[in-house]
């Protein structure tokens, strides 16, 4: 079986692109894949690497977070014409990627995974919802990582009886993500820099919606340190936040921190967080990394996957997003009960294992692979 996967962006720092890596390095040996990405440069190469094949086409900028790679539909026709692919496997949102899949023969099978609706570009949906709809409602499979996925969805259409839709969590190898060596040693010297003081870790891409403005706020009424790992548009402005908020003394900005040394960081600190504040947060992988290391979650209810993840009372806490007050209030309680941090981050760490792992994820992504080759192709009248 040959795929080709439209992966959007080939890299280390957002989730989708960690789901993909792990994803598409765990594929079984006999199933080719090749995954096809915009490069952050303007020419085309290629690297193989965990087992599978990238291909980064040369790309000129963005508009609407849509890559300007005007060569994808012509190179992802030449590896067909090189691998005969089965099936084309898209991660939506992308237009790029839908407008890509149309240039193929339409012998090859379509599965989309959903990992979100198209929450901040609302000018540019109103174009192109047009041709999305009947373009998903064309493709074999559609996969959402929650229920919530489906249900609360706005713009996934209604099904017809020849898709099949399924729920795949995503997974994570709760066991290869254990403290390696050099995570070991990362983690002695983190826990001499923190001191006794209570520690909160949060991590991700510095952009509007993961409400990091709103956890440096709630910072005022904590008596504990923050420490914000990654980078993005926003991390000046964040880092001007906290000196303007009184409390640049105990927000430490980590900058990116390589996927090895991430372990020791949750293994560090006392309680996650993750404050998002819109639905463009529809899963929150972070979230599974911090309950596999044994940590309690704060985070958002925002009618989205995230509360999939994080159950609260149970793993963690959720809070109304953007309210200051709540998330200081929840994030008080963890960090003065080391009972109840305990024991949310025992079940944290047995959710992992019972719902996300990798193999689980991998094992239900091939499977609908078989099921989607073995059915009547998916109504046609979209291309």
């Amino acid at each position: 079986m040959k795929v080709l996967h439209l992966g959007k962006f080939d890299g280390d720092v957002g989730g989708i692109e960690r789901h993909l890596r792990a994803l598409l390095g765990g594929m079984p040996p006999e199933i080719e894949v090749v995954n096809l990405v915009a490069n952050a440069h303007a020419f085309t190469d290629e690297h193989r690497d965990n087992g599978y094949t990238t291909v980064r086409v040369a790309n000129h900028g963005s508009l609407a977070s849509v890559a300007l790679a005007p060569a994808m539909p012509s190179v992802a026709r030449r590896l067909h014409r090189q691998h005969r692919f089965d099936i084309v496997h898209l991660h939506f949102p992308d237009p790029l990627g839908h407008l890509t899949t149309l240039t193929l023969p339409r012998s090859v099978r379509r599965v989309i995974s959903w990992h979100s609706d198209i929450v901040k570009q609302q000018w540019a949906l109103a174009f192109y919802a047009p041709f999305l709809r009947p373009f998903v409602q064309s493709a074999d499979a559609l996969i959402g990582a929650t229920p919530q996925h489906f249900s609360t969805s706005t713009q996934i259409p209604q099904a017809h009886e020849q898709q099949l839709r399924e729920v795949i969590p995503y997974g994570i190898d709760g066991a290869g993500f254990a403290s390696s060596d050099e995570s070991r040693l990362e983690r002695k010297q983190l826990l001499l820099e923190r001191g006794s003081r209570g520690l909160i870790f949060t991590v991700g891409r510095h952009v509007y919606y993961k409400g990091f403005d709103t956890l440096i706020r709630a910072m005022q009424t904590i008596d504990g340190d923050l420490w914000i790992g990654g980078r993005g548009p926003l991390t000046n402005s964040l880092k001007q936040l906290a000196i303007d908020m009184g409390v640049a003394h105990k927000v430490r900005f980590l900058g990116f921190i390589p996927d090895q040394l991430l372990p020791a960081y949750y293994e560090a600190c006392d309680v996650f967080c993750m404050p998002s504040v819109e639905r463009a947060e529809q899963f929150g992988l972070v979230q599974l990394e911090a309950m596999a290391c044994g940590k309690p979650v704060v985070t958002t209810r925002l009618g989205t996957g995230v509360e999939f993840v994080t159950l609260d009372g149970v793993t963690g806490l959720l809070v109304p997003p953007k309210d200051v007050d709540a998330l200081a209030s929840a994030l008080r309680r963890l960090l003065d009960d080391n009972e109840l941090r305990t024991c949310m981050g025992s079940a944290g760490k047995q959710r992992v294992e019972q719902v996300f792992s990798l193999e689980q994820m991998i094992r239900k992504t091939v499977d609908v692979y078989h099921r989607v080759l073995a059915s009547t192709p998916a109504v046609r009248h979209a291309g």
